[in-house]
């Protein structure tokens, strides 16, 4: 049955890929945000990851992106998640997201199933997520050539739009894979315009290989696609040593690259630190993103040592 659900699994992935490429028709910006250390808020797109830590997890993270650039993208996030009950995980997201003239927050609820393989020790999760995004747009910032342009969105204040996603999530001790849509809804962002709430597709996969007692590697990389954008591609690398240290590098292709660290301050806390350059013209007028990342686990035991997650 396990190898029956991973080649759906593999199908179904290609055939959503497929037919993404093929609903391209129309130019409009990427709105989910970029986030270096992806791996540590997987929650934010793909409902599926809900419960799979097997303790109560609770992230926050800070993203400030093209430093010196007028208009930066900043985000801040914080998300929580746990098991509910035996096959039942559950989370919150918290998005705030600021773009130029765009401001929005976007909550977020999480309910995940998941089938267990004695076999592989392998989890298949399937997700489902639920939330509102509330927007605000001060058109007035925008420097136009053309007032009179049918496609300049309005004002907008504290607009809400509420949006369902969906995704499904297998991991292993040494490997895991997702893919999702966290915003199935394409809602216009002034009720009028042609401005709208694009659908993302995500793909995220990654695993640790053991190179000796005191190192391991872990690659992962991450797929983001989008109607009119190009796809973005994200790889990145990282040497645990001890369990206590990451040292990575990251790649973005064709935007930037960039390196991050993290520390397992104890067992159940860990910051992180990542640095990305733009290898864009934005670059010319950027020092840099910057991202803070803080992880905390809550075992559910008393007593025992809780074996170390990669993903």
């Amino acid at each position: 049955m396990e190898v029956l659900l991973l080649k759906i699994m593999k199908k179904l992935n290609l055939v959503l890929l497929f037919g993404s490429f093929l609903s391209i028709t129309s130019v409009i910006a990427q709105q989910e945000p970029h986030f270096t250390q992806y791996f540590d808020n997987m929650l934010h797109v793909n409902p599926g990851y809900a419960g799979s830590n097997d303790a109560l997890s609770l992230t926050a993270l800070h993203r400030e992106q093209w430093v010196g650039f007028a208009g930066r993208p900043r985000t801040s996030t914080f998300i929580i998640h746990s098991p509910l009950a035996k096959n039942v995980g559950g989370g919150f997201s918290f998005i705030h997201d600021e773009i130029g003239p765009l401001n929005q927050t976007m909550l977020s609820g999480d309910l995940s199933y998941t089938l267990r393989f004695k076999k592989s020790k392998g989890r298949l999760s399937f997700g489902v997520k639920g939330g509102v995004n509330i927007i605000s747009i001060n058109s007035g910032e925008l420097q136009t050539v053309d007032a009179s342009d049918p496609d300049l969105i309005n004002n907008v204040r504290n607009r809400r739009l509420l949006n369902f996603g969906t995704g499904v999530y297998y991991h292993t001790p040494k490997w895991f894979i997702g893919v999702s849509s966290p915003k199935l809804l394409q809602n216009s962002y002034d009720g009028a315009s042609t401005t709208i709430e694009q659908r993302h597709y995500f793909l995220i996969g990654g695993g640790v290989i053991k190179l000796n007692p005191s190192w391991k590697l872990r690659p992962t990389a991450h797929l983001k696609l989008t109607e009119g954008a190009p796809l973005s591609i994200d790889v990145s690398a990282a040497f645990i040593y001890l369990d206590k240290w990451w040292l990575g590098a990251m790649h973005r292709w064709q935007d930037s690259f960039g390196a991050f660290i993290q520390f397992q301050v104890q067992q159940q806390l860990r910051a992180g630190f990542a640095y990305d350059h733009t290898s864009t013209d934005i670059s010319n007028y950027s020092s840099g993103t910057f991202e803070v990342m803080l992880n905390y686990d809550l075992k559910f035991k008393s007593s025992g040592v809780r074996s170390p997650r990669y993903f």
